[in-house]
């Protein structure tokens, strides 16, 4: 199969048919046909299932379909990144980071894009998913992910690490904190229990297709809970901290880009978070991702508050 066929596979899928995919790419249904049929060939597989009102993916497609949208990203990377290299002065730098949500990891990413002075660079920062941090240091997509271990995910996560070929280095560790608004009736504790927290809503991050308790981005996420809202970006997680009397629990690391209004209280447990970022053991660290790791460890070692040197 070519990389053509696969783009017109995902394309296919994207638009839901042969020809609305044909009319955006500006080809004719037969060539789509014929390249679904040659890879389904190839391959041994049925990629789509067809009736009177469209096409769908069978569960063989859906698989098939993954591994084909990483091939193309990863020859769209390899070309953006090998394109012009006759000319090293006009090679744009590349940084790609993917992380949990973690504010400082944005900070730090800000100031060094505020601070880098080449003439070409692309950077990109995402926030997502546990599984998806994972997958994008797997896949080359990222120079390196942050997010965190503890005593009840570390061999779940450890093993994902394992399979992948990733190591994990430790930035800081840190005792578990809840997030609240300043107005919280619980803002003023000089520390919390779990049991304190019953009665209120639970603030944490969606995981999608992973949502194990072991991939979770907050810690106890095992523990039942009445009440629990589940939101995929930061902003939307900041606006219900700081408007409603929910809580999170973190790692109690605030910073200047959270809103203002919310408090970080211990809680108390032995638990601890060790926060770190991975990287692919294959893939030597370019400086600016290593300038970036400096940039990390200078914004948590600014950020005290509710960190524990161990």
């Amino acid at each position: 199969m070519t990389l053509q066929q696969l783009r017109y596979l995902i394309a296919i899928a994207n638009h839901g048919s042969i020809s609305a995919a044909a009319h955006t790419l500006y080809v004719s249904q037969s060539s789509l046909s014929v390249a679904v049929r040659d890879i389904e060939r190839e391959t041994g597989v049925t990629i789509f299932e067809r009736s009177n009102r469209g096409i769908t993916l069978t569960s063989d497609g859906i698989e098939l379909l993954g591994y084909a949208r990483q091939v193309v990203e990863q020859a769209d990377l390899m070309a953006q990144r090998y394109s012009g290299r006759g000319d090293a002065a006009n090679q744009a730098q590349r940084l790609a980071i993917t992380s949990q949500h973690y504010a400082f990891v944005v900070e730090a990413f800000l100031e060094l894009s505020e601070e880098y002075e080449g003439d070409s660079y692309n950077f990109s920062l995402r926030e997502t998913r546990t599984s998806e941090v994972i997958e994008d240091v797997r896949d080359f997509r990222s120079d390196l992910g942050v997010l965190y271990l503890s005593s009840f995910n570390e061999s779940v996560i450890g093993h994902a690490l394992e399979d992948a070929n990733l190591s994990f280095n430790l930035l800081f560790t840190a005792q578990p904190h809840i997030f609240v608004n300043e107005a919280h009736p619980l803002a003023e504790r000089a520390e919390v229990t779990l049991d304190d927290l019953t009665d209120y809503p639970r603030y944490a991050f969606e995981q999608g297709n992973a949502n194990s308790f072991f991939y979770a981005e907050e810690p106890f996420a095992e523990l039942a809970h009445s009440k629990r809202i589940a939101v995929s970006d930061r902003g939307t997680l900041s606006n219900l901290l700081a408007h409603h009397n929910g809580y999170t629990i973190s790692t109690g690391v605030l910073s200047s880009e959270m809103y203002t209004g919310i408090a970080s209280v211990p809680l108390a447990t032995k638990e601890l978070m060790r926060v770190g970022y991975i990287v692919h053991n294959e893939r030597q660290l370019s400086d600016l991702a290593q300038r970036y790791i400096e940039k990390l460890s200078l914004f948590v070692e600014g950020y005290q508050i509710g960190l524990s040197a161990l």
